[in-house]
């Protein structure tokens, strides 16, 4: 049997250029000295501070933008091969600056805090099966403090609140672009060659979302016309309107390129009535106020010789997730035990509070089931609650003093921010 460990360095070079997650990357120089110093480069890191696209919503105190990156993971028990185990986590995490992280629930931009007393310190994830299902960009703004309190990142305000897809101009530089939607519901491109934005002003009708979808960027509009986006901001129709909804999502399944049509319905104050909703806070939030509710979707799969959208009935095995940032998909054997032929997706109808008051609020998250047709919140089904929220015990049982590659120290307090990272060097 040949040595793994003595494997052509052009081999490896070429294997780890193929790795786009720096998740994978650092799994990759793990596993023996040869390997590691096959990548004598750290992953790539993100760009630092750009500008903004001009407008005159920009509050006058903002420095520009700054890019930072989320993981989706799912996490199992660590050497099992059991497709059902009792127990998987989905989880995000998020590096908004080198060597800062955190947790955040996998469908929102909101950090889970506090964590429970009993959550490890580091969470090591060369000590568990994991496996990256997605990722998502997002633009901060950059704050500018007058008396010496140094800069910060937030989310007020932002312009560009939408999806953000990043893509590498060459392997061999440091160039990128970002395709994400402006508030006027058209496509914004930033070139790092170029160093400024430009607005694609091509818009029958504000685009929904974007996606990078094998080496293309993808954008859908709110009548379903989907367009490929060319580095030189030139668009391709790909596939004509199919109309019918409210809101359009990109998602990537087995892949297969899908447009999720989202139907909305303005929901009465007795609607409430429909929900098991006993919290008499909640059913003083409600009171009074009118609120979308989803109430169904329909999902098509893209077919780029004919130019359409074609309707799918089922999604047999697979379940797809509509978050804030970012879309993804996994098949039901991966999520141990859970029902296939579903989407998950957020919606305030199940819970009119602040998210950042409570760690999680499962009411926040709908299921919709494309057997019957039915949406209920998260939950109603305790396989999939299980996958957010809380922690399995076996997250804290596994953990014992790190000395792995992938640790990651989590801050215990909503105040303290402060997250490592060590990559394989420190091995």
């Amino acid at each position: 049997m040949a040595d793994w460990s003595k494997l052509p360095k052009d081999l490896l070079e070429e294997i780890a250029r193929r790795l786009e997650s720096a998740f994978y990357l650092l799994r990759f120089r793990s596993v023996c000295s040869s390997w590691r110093s096959s990548v004598t480069s750290r992953p790539r890191r993100l760009p630092g501070r750009f500008p903004f696209l001009t407008n005159h919503g920009i509050c006058a105190t903002s420095l520009g933008f700054h890019l930072s990156q989320r993981s989706i993971f799912l996490m199992g028990l660590p050497n099992s091969r059991n497709q059902r185990d009792p127990d998987r986590w989905l989880v995000k995490i998020e590096e908004d600056v080198p060597g800062r992280m955190h947790l955040l629930n996998p469908l929102s931009r909101f950090q889970l805090k506090p964590l429970p007393e009993a959550f490890p310190k580091v969470l090591d994830l060369s000590k568990f099966r994991v496996f990256e299902l997605g990722g998502e960009f997002v633009l901060h703004y950059v704050h500018f403090r007058p008396f010496g309190n140094g800069n910060s990142l937030g989310d007020d305000g932002n312009l560009y609140m939408e999806k953000v897809v990043f893509m590498c101009s060459g392997s061999e530089s440091n160039d990128f672009v970002l395709l994400t939607i402006h508030v006027s519901g058209k496509l914004a491109m930033f070139k790092s060659e170029d160093k400024r934005w430009t607005i694609i002003h091509d818009m029958p009708s504000p685009y929904d979302d974007v996606i990078m979808f094998k080496g293309q960027f993808y954008a859908v509009d709110g009548t379903g016309r989907t367009v490929t986006v060319g580095l030189n901001s030139n668009l391709s129709l790909v596939a004509n309107p199919v109309f019918g909804g409210d809101k359009k999502f990109l998602v990537e399944s087995s892949g297969e390129l899908l447009v999720v049509d989202m139907y909305l319905s303005i929901a009465a104050p007795g609607d409430l009535d429909d929900l098991d909703v006993d919290d008499e806070v909640l059913q003083m939030q409600f009171s009074g106020c009118l609120t979308e509710r989803t109430v169904r979707f329909e999902v098509f799969k893209l077919d780029r010789e004919g130019k359409k959208l074609v309707e799918m009935k089922s999604l047999g095995d697979r379940v797809l997730f509509l978050g804030d940032d970012c879309t993804f998909s996994a098949s039901a054997s991966q999520l141990s035990g859970c029902k296939g032929n579903c989407i998950l997706f957020t919606d305030n109808f199940f819970y009119m509070g602040s998210e950042e008051e409570c760690v999680f609020k499962a009411r926040d998250i709908g299921v919709f089931d494309l057997d019957d047709g039915s949406i209920a919140p998260l939950s109603d089904y305790p396989e999939y609650s299980k996958l957010f929220w809380p922690p399995p015990d076996w997250v804290a049982s596994t953990m014992s003093e790190y000395s792995d590659p992938f640790s990651i120290n989590i801050s215990r307090h909503a105040n303290a921010d402060l997250v490592d990272a060590t990559d394989a060097n420190s091995a």
